[in-house]
């Protein structure tokens, strides 16, 4: 079943939630979006490239107008946003966000949402740049891409599914498990790399010779510091709010590190070979998998 929706709002209106305006816009599924944001040049940017319909820099002024509601602002904006909205939310309207944590956003609906849970359904789009604002936002940024959908156990099964066929309308891949599985898996995956990266960079730049350093870097340091370009606020809001597992992910590799350092102090060219050969066998496992997905 399409679902055509009257009004969706948007607060955060940059490359998450312009995109997924954008793409229901295309797909018919929305009739008017409405931006909301802190950043009124931003909001006006989003109105003149046509990613929303209408701007609003106060979401409780418009809360009554929802049949969705998209949070794609950064996490720790996230209570307030749902705060504001909950006074004026009406029975039915469905409260959604595109947070790149799971379990704190899942105790942010149930803190400030308690009332309206069965149509809260936590969700996180695997799309991303190191782009912000609204002219990031583009066309078909979640095409064959992966959303993960992790509903609360007040969540009612139509709501899921109104979420769900939304994404679908954008072109995503619908896959669902818990907070807790998400917020290990993505601390895995997305969080330590852009913790590392950001880390990287950082260490580089405090070196006295920084900027020779920098005049030589070429492709190896660009493809593996492409990330450290991503919005500092908010990934200082995602390590926090997953930082049981990003600890545990941090020492696990810092016990990779320990191992690569006295494989390197004993000039072991076999161990080095093997944990480099294993390492580029697993990517290489995962690149074809991922080519295959589209």
């Amino acid at each position: 079943m399409q679902q055509q929706i009257d009004t969706l709002v948007v607060a955060g209106v940059g490359l998450i939630g312009g995109s997924f305006a954008l793409a229901l816009k295309r797909a018919g599924r929305v009739r008017t979006v409405i931006g909301v944001g802190r950043t009124l040049a931003n909001l006006e940017k989003a109105l003149a490239l046509g990613v929303v319909d209408e701007i609003s820099q106060d979401i409780a002024a418009v809360a009554d107008r929802a049949d969705v509601a998209l949070l794609a602002s950064p996490v720790g904006q996230m209570g307030a946003l749902m705060a504001a909205l909950a006074p004026g939310l009406r029975p039915g309207a469905v409260v959604t966000d595109g947070g790149s944590t799971k379990s704190d956003v899942a105790a942010l609906y149930r803190r400030h949402l308690p009332d309206h849970l069965p149509w809260c359904v936590p969700a996180h789009p695997i799309a991303g740049s190191d782009l912000s604002g609204a002219a990031a936002a583009q066309y078909g940024l979640y095409e064959n891409r992966r959303v993960v959908l992790t509903p609360l156990d007040e969540t009612a099964p139509e709501a899921v599914e109104t979420v769900a066929e939304l994404w679908r309308a954008c072109g995503a891949e619908i896959h669902a498990m818990s907070a807790a599985e998400h917020d290990a898996v993505f601390a895995s995956v997305s969080h330590l790399p852009h913790l590392l990266a950001f880390a990287y960079v950082d260490q580089v730049a405090a070196r006295a010779d920084a900027e020779r350093c920098f005049d030589f870097a070429a492709t190896g340091f660009r493809d593996f510091t492409r990330i450290a370009g991503s919005h500092p606020e908010m990934w200082t809001d995602i390590s926090l709010a997953n930082r049981d597992a990003l600890l545990a992910e941090l020492a696990g590799y810092r016990a990779g590190l320990d191992r690569l350092a006295a494989l390197l102090e004993a000039g072991d060219a076999d161990g080095l070979n093997r944990l480099f050969g294993d390492a580029r066998a697993a990517r290489t496992r995962w690149h074809q998998q991922f080519l295959r997905r589209g």
